[in-house]
């Protein structure tokens, strides 16, 4: 009877185990590691600084064993790819194919933590025909050489598209792939699937800025307070370009039958730099792009078309390729400098990350935008951040979205939390608005939402869920239900390894 009970309870931790889905403790943030440069740091000093950060994957565009053998026993995935000019003789000699494995992944693996393979880049957009007809064939090679090798339930073949792929992207509902790319596409969606490998993809906000440079337009780009562009097919109300571009790309997979092939996002930056003519490219506005990306990533809400789950993204880029050629903006890119200290912070360091649990502060208001006013400060008293009076329901919308989407745990004014009632749109947006300003360190400039917030000392009556405040006692335990929930960090990180210690102490008692 002991016995039994006992294999009752570890069954019963199992389920536990796998009903907190451990593997969300996985970062979902990685980085592209280019090497057209002529002054980049030695690999191991690569490896160092990437241990020091929040960043757990990289994408390397080649297979340089240098920076493949730095990164053994780091625990960093790492992506490698073939060249476009590699393709032919992969589609066309399975022997190739197999050499191509014995030499770049084999010596390697599993010290170096090699997750993914992608064949060529952006190659059914490169306007070689040939090419195009040999990438299947070139992945499927690939493929079977891993499986030859026991490797193909450990290591996925992909490949790396453009958003140029796409016949259609607004609205989000509408993204339709282009029709002369249709048969191609289906080919390697087919494979994808068979294969439970992602579709890789490259969207950039940048480049969608640059063809608008309207103020609104940068807003809706970097993540910053906008009102938002309505799919009027699904009537959701898209606030940035990331999750808008993302839910394209979602929607063209959907209508040909693929709904279940993940999308990763293998691109994704914005310089800090360009040429005179070129717009935008600033620190200021890479810093609001991708340090706001990080914290919608970190949020778990994912997109609108798939909610709840953040998509893998690889940052562009780790340094910037010196010796690339066209504009300014195209050497401008990195996060870091050679001498490994940070172009710019974007909470990337380790204290700041997911790996510790601190809370990152939403990052600054981009330049082209005009400048927040500062909402008045109260002087006594506790201090609150509120919607202004007289707002129309879509600024109330739009200041949910944002704070929502900007590291906050929102969960506590969802159906069913402990601020829930009352359920309206501005109460909503009050807890969300307040949290935001809180846990930002209550600067004022955080309580402006595009002048559409105020600071107050009268404490808002809403079931005490405004206790977070510049007296609060923040070891309060209404106060701490709504602290930052970030993937692995706070409560629910110290629910899950509860139940990882429970697990194994079930299994020793077995």
């Amino acid at each position: 009877m002991e016995a039994l009970l006992s294999r009752s309870a570890i069954l019963l931790l199992l389920l536990l185990f796998r009903a907190f889905n451990l593997s969300s403790c996985d970062s979902f943030i990685g980085v592209n590691y280019g090497e057209v440069a002529d002054n980049l740091p030695p690999p191991y000093a690569t490896a160092k600084l990437l241990q020091s950060t929040a960043i757990e994957k990289v994408r390397l565009y080649g297979t340089d064993p240098a920076i493949i053998k730095a990164l053994a026993h780091t625990d960093i995935g790492i992506v490698i790819g073939s060249a476009n000019s590699d393709i032919p003789s992969l589609a066309s000699d399975p022997s190739a194919a197999k050499s191509w494995i014995d030499s770049n992944v084999i010596p390697f693996y599993p010290a170096s933590k090699i997750i993914l393979i992608t064949v060529g880049n952006e190659v059914l957009t490169f306007g070689d025909q040939n090419l195009q007809n040999q990438l299947l064939p070139a992945m499927q090679n690939l493929q079977d050489a891993l499986n030859s090798a026991s490797l193909g339930g450990k290591i996925k073949v992909s490949t790396v598209h453009a958003m140029a792929v796409l016949g259609q992207s607004e609205p989000p509902s509408s993204g339709a792939f282009k029709p002369g790319l249709t048969t191609l596409l289906k080919g390697v969606l087919d494979f994808n699937d068979a294969n439970a490998s992602p579709f890789a993809i490259n969207p950039y906000p940048y480049f969608a800025y640059t063809s608008d440079p309207r103020p609104e337009t940068l807003a809706f780009c970097t993540f910053q307070p906008n009102s938002g562009r309505l799919d009027s097919n699904t009537n959701i109300k898209y606030m940035n370009m990331f999750d808008a571009q993302v839910d394209a790309v979602r929607s063209a997979l959907n209508s040909l039958g693929f709904k279940n092939v993940e999308i990763v996002v293998a691109e994704t930056g914005w310089p800090y730099k360009g040429d005179t003519n070129e717009v935008g490219a600033s620190i200021e506005n890479a810093k609001a792009y991708n340090g706001n990306l990080i914290s919608h990533l970190r949020s778990m809400s994912g997109t609108p078309l798939m909610p709840g789950k953040p998509v893998d993204t690889y940052l562009f880029a780790l340094y910037d390729e010196d010796l690339k050629p066209g504009t300014t903006s195209e050497r401008s890119f990195g996060l870091f400098k050679p001498d490994l200290t940070m172009t710019y912070d974007i909470g990337l360091s380790s204290k700041n990350s997911t790996k510790s649990g601190a809370a990152q502060s939403p990052t600054s208001t981009p330049t082209v935008t005009p400048s927040p006013t500062a909402a008045p400060t109260p002087t006594k008293g506790g201090v609150w951040c509120v919607p202004k009076a007289g707002l129309t329901a879509a600024q109330l919308q739009g200041n949910l979205n944002y704070a929502c989407g900007h590291g906050i745990d929102c969960g506590p004014i969802k159906a069913g939390g402990a601020c829930f009632q009352p359920d309206t749109l501005e109460a909503h947006a009050a807890y969300a608005m307040n949290l935001y300003y809180q846990t930002a360190g209550r600067d004022p400039k955080n309580c402006d939402f595009a002048n559409t917030a105020t600071l107050t000392s009268t404490a808002p009556s809403y079931n005490n869920c405004f206790l977070n405040s510049g007296n609060a006692n923040i070891n309060d335990t209404r106060a701490n239900s709504s602290h930052i929930s970030m993937s692995g960090v706070g409560p629910t990180r110290r629910l899950i390894d509860t139940c990882k210690w429970l697990f194994f102490i079930g299994l020793v008692c077995l």
